[in-house]
């Protein structure tokens, strides 16, 4: 997997502040996490060791965020989108691993860049869209989510489409989190990715950092207005999509 003592210096500075701003990220709203740390800490780390760290890590915080604001999570879209989850997990592993990744890094960074700069023009929510549109969002997220660890934008995108309350999204996106990382780690662990003491060794050095940026993130979630939480859930996308878009041309 990873030799300890062969790892660079800089990343025993550089893993702390990237996981404490990404994880101050999932505080605000929920995710973005996996697409800030994950490019980041890949100059050091390899993805394959990379990707299931993140997974427990996300685990970890989405039941954080969740227990916190449980009241919050809207129950009859989370019904609508899990059974279309999960249809995505198989989806990403059957089908969508056979498609060019960089393919669908553009497509995919496309669509969030377009919502993103839509949700920052127009940051008050004027009518709802359609619950039908779960399904494509289910399959979708789970999909993204199985190939590139990073299903919160999909997720994010379509809740911010149905729900007014800032609370309400941010809860719903982390026990979608929860349970998206949750069965990706039965998928890991099944395929030997997660059964590696390093892999549990860098949850424990990263954990004090993640529970610091999750508590300095849902202070300042506390103090956003809903039309700015929309605009930063759009910029969060602008970012996730130009960075999806930067990595698939590089």
């Amino acid at each position: 997997m990873i030799d300890p003592t062969q790892l660079s210096p800089w990343l025993w500075l550089a893993a702390p502040l990237v996981v404490v701003f990404a994880y101050i990220v999932f505080g605000i709203s929920g995710f973005g996490s996996t697409v800030i740390s994950v490019p980041l800490l890949a100059h050091f780390l390899p993805i394959t060791y990379l990707v299931p760290l993140m997974v427990l890590l996300d685990m970890t915080a989405a039941i954080f965020v969740g227990s916190q604001g449980r009241q919050h999570v809207n129950k009859p879209e989370l019904k609508r989108l899990i059974p279309f989850m999960l249809v995505g997990f198989l989806l990403g592993v059957t089908v969508l691993v056979k498609v060019n990744p960089d393919w669908l890094r553009v497509a995919l960074g496309l669509f969030a860049l377009a919502v993103g700069v839509h949700g920052i023009l127009n940051p008050a929510l004027g009518s709802r869209i359609s619950p039908w549109w779960s399904v494509p969002a289910g399959v979708t997220g789970g999909a993204v989510a199985t190939i590139f660890g990073a299903g919160g934008p999909v997720y994010a995108t379509y809740l911010s489409g149905r729900l007014e309350d800032k609370d309400e999204i941010r809860s719903t996106i982390s026990t979608l989190i929860s349970i998206s990382a949750f069965s990706r780690a039965i998928l890991y662990a099944i395929g030997g990715l997660l059964l590696h003491w390093t892999i549990f060794a860098g949850m424990a050095v990263l954990a004090p950092f993640v529970w610091l940026g999750l508590r300095v993130g849902g202070r300042i979630h506390v103090g956003l207005t809903q039309a700015q939480m929309r605009r930063l859930v759009g910029a969060l996308l602008v970012c996730t999509g130009g960075s999806l878009l930067v990595r698939a041309l590089l």
